[in-house]
């Protein structure tokens, strides 16, 4: 890490390790993270990545990365991190207007204002080419879009200012549906969301969107209609990076608690984590974190040069890596732990469901193999 990281990042991740020390022990409960994200805001973590002419630090998503990780290493993981201002930050940044930056961008950083961010649909899935909601120009020639649609698991919609809409409009030169992205503020006339009720134990509630024809301002469009796939995965890449640091966070969380119970168990002469069944895995979890933390940097470095192409390949490498090595460093944590593992006293339990949805989401670990595949390794596809 010394040569990949600056000064800067590595007091950056001391200060956000201390702040999350302040907060430890505040997983999954609403009402900490609320006082956890305005002190985060407060101190100019959350706008890390947001340009500093609108009250951000003026660094990149390798910045914000470190804040989210070190947070879900000290066990309180902001989930919005991943989508506000990380995705929606990026995207109005680099495409927004004007107007758009001036009025959203200050409040991202700051905290004081959240955007959450609507791509998953019903019938899509994860492929973002069969995406049906779609965008049209009123009739009535006043610019406006009207826009209808569905969208499932888009997280913490109640809590957000508006949600950055993943939807598509007509080419008028082929005929054919283009990506396109919208703000639509919560207290849009017509735009629903309804709460799903989830087995995971998170602070942040999953929902679905409806609406049908709900009428949006010219201004909601954000950048230029005809851009198409470069917009989205300009946002989608870094989903990608993020959703690795927050399972490296996770995953850190867990051997850092299953090592210290390893170190001071004794139930022979020795302490357990002196007998190599106990050791070698636990040493096993740590490698594979830290070789999903490098791919994470890789990452976040190409994204925050530039480099799209690059990006996108390593940003789904990262999310691959990043949640196998959480998954396996949560379940090894619990094994640790045996029957104290399950306890709420040490809070391991309730770490495997969300470490399983590090997996699933923002994109499958099969989708991720999909992509590496066709676009790394040149494949042919069988869809």
């Amino acid at each position: 890490m010394t040569s990949l990281e600056t000064d800067e990042h590595r007091a950056l991740r001391t200060a956000v390790a201390a702040l999350g020390a302040r907060h430890r022990g505040t997983f999954f409960t609403p009402e900490a993270t609320d006082a956890l994200w305005r002190e985060a805001g407060k101190l100019g973590y959350l706008g890390v990545s947001v340009p500093e002419e609108y009250g951000g630090g003026g660094g990149g998503i390798a910045e914000l990365a470190i804040v989210l990780e070190e947070l879900g290493a000290a066990g309180c993981p902001l989930l919005l991190l991943v989508v506000s201002p990380s995705i929606t930050g990026t995207v109005i940044a680099r495409f927004g207007t004007d107007e758009q930056k001036r009025q959203w961008l200050p409040g991202l950083a700051d905290g004081s204002r959240i955007m959450t961010f609507g791509i998953t649909e019903p019938g899509a899935g994860s492929n973002s080419h069969r995406i049906t909601t779609t965008a049209r120009r009123a009739p009535d020639g006043s610019g406006d879009w009207l826009l209808t649609g569905r969208k499932v698991f888009i997280s913490g919609v109640d809590v957000s200012d508006a949600t950055l809409i993943v939807g598509r409009t007509e080419d008028a030169r082929t005929g054919k549906l283009k990506p396109c992205l919208f703000i639509v503020e919560r207290d849009t006339p017509g735009f629903e969301y309804r709460p799903i009720e989830m087995e995971l134990n998170a602070a942040e509630k999953q929902f679905e969107l409806s609406f049908d024809d709900i009428r949006l301002p010219a201004g909601a469009l954000v950048g230029d209609e005809n851009a198409g796939l470069l917009q989205l995965f300009a946002g989608l890449n870094p989903e990608r990076i993020m959703s690795a640091a927050f399972a490296l966070g996770m995953g850190r969380h867990a051997l850092a608690k299953a090592v210290d119970y390893a170190r001071t168990r004794t139930v022979w002469k020795e302490p357990i984590g002196a007998h190599q069944a106990i050791a070698h895995p636990l040493a096993q979890a740590h490698i594979e974190l830290e070789l999903a933390r490098l791919m994470t940097q890789k990452a976040a470095r190409l994204h925050d040069e530039g480099d799209d192409t690059g990006a996108g390949e390593a940003a789904n490498m990262a999310k691959y890596a990043a949640a196998e090595a959480n998954a396996r460093a949560v379940d090894q944590a619990v094994h640790t732990l045996g029957g104290n593992g399950l306890t709420k006293e040490y809070g391991l339990a309730q770490l495997i469901t969300a470490s399983r949805v590090a997996r699933i989401a923002p994109v499958s670990r099969e989708m991720i193999l999909n992509y590496v595949s066709h676009q790394t390794l040149g494949l042919p596809k069988s869809y």
